[in-house]
């Protein structure tokens, strides 16, 4: 199993759109036993989910995503867990464990981000 994590300097970044980086780990008998940084390259929202892809990841864990990147991530055949914040391998090891309690609160439904609004707990303005 293949978990990204959208990420910023060890810690769960807080708008799929716009992540600048994702934790990956390579997953084997539950634990992680290979972990790298995929740097997103700038490219955001939809093209995201073609890069998680091409790194054949199956579970993305993040803070807020949009609609829109959810069912592309799910046409990709990604599974999401938003809502998440905090230690970046924290949350990978939480989940494994069982333990990670995500938002429910995470979808962004809406991008005006000339307007202030909030993204899971991401803001704008």
């Amino acid at each position: 199993m293949r978990i990204a994590v959208c990420s910023e300097n060890g810690e769960v970044f807080q708008h799929f759109g716009h992540t600048p980086e994702f934790l990956v780990c390579e997953v084997a008998d539950g634990k992680v036993v290979a972990s790298e940084i995929v740097s997103s390259g700038g490219i955001g929202h939809g093209a995201l989910a073609g890069l998680l892809d091409e790194n054949k990841i199956d579970l993305l864990i993040c803070g807020g995503i949009g609609g829109g990147a959810m069912a592309a991530l799910a046409e990709a055949g990604v599974e999401v867990v938003g809502g998440v914040s905090g230690d970046a391998k924290a949350a990978v090891e939480s989940y494994l464990a069982g333990t990670l309690a995500p938002r429910a609160d995470f979808k962004c439904n809406h991008h005006h981000h000339e307007e202030r609004h909030t993204c899971g707990s991401h803001h704008h303005g």
